[in-house]
């Protein structure tokens, strides 16, 4: 039997953005930008991509800007295209006309369990893409779109993981499989965020799911969990016990943008790959190094190196 196309998209993003304070106290931490697009467009774009239709962003306080920026400005357009601006103005065009937002908003900052509970109404019953913005994939295919292959390959929900350093396992959800590495492998356990010594693997869930709708009634009966959260990690838990959960190797590469070091990585990486400041950015990475390793050769001035007598 076919399996169900994804249709929908849930985006939770409803945090603070804390780490990347004083940048995000009035502007949420989805907007900020790697070269010209915010990560919440490249979000959106990937689900698109993978062939969903429904946009659902489970939001907080100050996320106003989210809602701005996938809205039509006619005013702007206007003015673009009577300046001769054309390309430009076509660059607001961010959505296509098939594709609908819808804005939930999350009361409590309750979990990402709970965040993806809000959007049970929209969903409805049937199979979505869960997308968390920090974690931005750069793939030749479109992370989410191979998801969906395995989803119609399996038929049960999947989970986007990738090897971590084991030092760093108390920061994801970590599943164990058995048998030898493979590209899908049945998860046989998952738990969120244990300390090296405790997690059973180095195999981690970075911020990309495709969920069957089942994982609704187990997040409406776990509770608060780690942190006085709903978890998802837990009602995945509840759900394995019910029907297979598979593991994704991804292929692609992850950039961690919740850290500022991962989004300077994305920074860096995704200006020298652009279209057009590629070239003249790369030129200036390279005279920036060259400037850098000569400093560090340059011999020590006599006057400066001599010592006191």
């Amino acid at each position: 039997m076919a399996k169900p196309q994804i249709r929908t998209a849930v985006f939770p993003v409803a945090g603070r953005g804390t780490r990347f304070l004083p940048a995000t106290k009035a502007s949420p931490k989805e907007m900020l930008p790697i070269v010209d697009k915010p990560l919440i467009q490249y979000a959106v774009e990937e689900a698109l991509m993978a062939g969903a239709r429904k946009l659902v962003f489970v939001t907080g306080a100050s996320k106003r800007a989210i809602e701005d920026h996938f809205d039509t400005d006619a005013d702007l357009e206007k003015l673009l295209e009577e300046q001769g601006k054309s390309e430009l103005a076509s660059l607001l065009r961010v959505l296509p006309k098939y594709a609908s937002c819808i804005y939930i908003r999350q009361p409590a900052p309750l979990g990402l369990g709970h965040a993806v509970l809000c959007a049970q109404p929209v969903v409805g019953n049937e199979p979505f893409f869960v997308h968390l913005a920090d974690d931005l994939i750069d793939a030749g295919v479109p992370c989410l779109k191979q998801m969906a292959t395995a989803y119609a390959q399996k038929g049960g929900s999947v989970l986007g993981v990738e090897e971590v350093p084991p030092t760093d396992t108390d920061k994801y959800g970590i599943v164990e499989t058995r048998g030898a590495p493979a590209k899908i492998s049945r998860i046989h356990g998952i738990v969120e965020k244990p300390k090296p010594a405790n997690a059973p693997s180095n195999l981690a869930v970075v911020g990309r799911y495709v969920l069957t709708p089942d994982i609704f009634a187990h997040l409406e009966k776990i509770g608060q969990g780690a942190g006085g959260e709903i978890q998802l990690t837990d009602g995945i838990a509840r759900l394995m016990k019910k029907q297979a959960v598979y593991a994704y190797r991804f292929e692609g590469k992850r950039y961690d943008c919740g850290s500022k070091l991962g989004y300077l990585q994305a920074q860096v990486e995704y200006g020298m790959n652009h279209s057009t400041l590629g070239g003249p950015f790369r030129k200036y990475l390279m005279d920036l190094l060259g400037a850098t390793q000569t400093a560090a050769v340059e011999p020590v001035p006599v006057a400066r190196a001599r010592r006191k007598k």
